[in-house]
């Protein structure tokens, strides 16, 4: 039951992945959760650093699209100076969104990969559609009203993904297995 909470990779920082690592595992297009994960849910323009990240990535040829169970005015707002394609209401953990991102862009679920911070949604969706996911630590450590009851149950998951060792305690700087 817990193994699909499981993520295929654990790293520090969605910006701790060059495109020379991810083409290595045969990764050609990145899916990202959007809040605490691309960007802090409190600060919707972004930083220099992730600026930074999508201009290596753009020029590599690794598309970026963000997947959001928030609305569409929501992501709209916080991905237009981005200039990001994007799916939002993506109803995360199920495999709505991936499903819907997969389709309209054209895109082979084994060149895919999400990337996400929590584990009841980003990662047990990825699992649920058969993808891998790389979970990575929330940008900061506050969440908006309705993930903090998600952080709380997935402090219960964690427990037991560590206890099974299927959760590591050490955040990677990369995707050396």
């Amino acid at each position: 039951m817990f193994s699909k909470f499981q993520p295929t990779w654990q790293v520090e920082s969605i910006y701790d992945l060059p495109p020379e690592e991810l083409r290595k595992k045969g990764i050609k297009v990145v899916l990202t959760d959007l809040d605490n994960t691309l960007i802090a849910w409190n600060n919707p323009d972004g930083t220099p650093q992730l600026r930074e990240w999508l201009q290596k990535m753009e020029e590599a040829k690794i598309p970026v699209v963000v997947v959001s169970n928030n609305s569409f005015k929501r992501v709209e707002r916080a991905v237009r100076s981005l200039g990001l394609p994007f799916v939002s209401r993506a109803m995360k953990p199920f495999a709505r969104g991936l499903k819907i991102a997969v389709k309209r862009y054209g895109l082979k679920k084994h060149e895919t990969v999400l990337v996400g911070d929590q584990l009841m949604t980003d990662v047990a969706s990825a699992n649920n559609f058969g993808i891998r996911c790389i979970l990575v630590k929330p940008l900061v450590k506050s969440d908006a009203w309705n993930t903090k009851i998600n952080r709380f149950l997935e402090n219960i998951i964690k427990k037991r993904l560590l206890k099974e060792n299927k959760l590591s305690t050490t955040w990677r700087h990369d995707l050396n297995d």
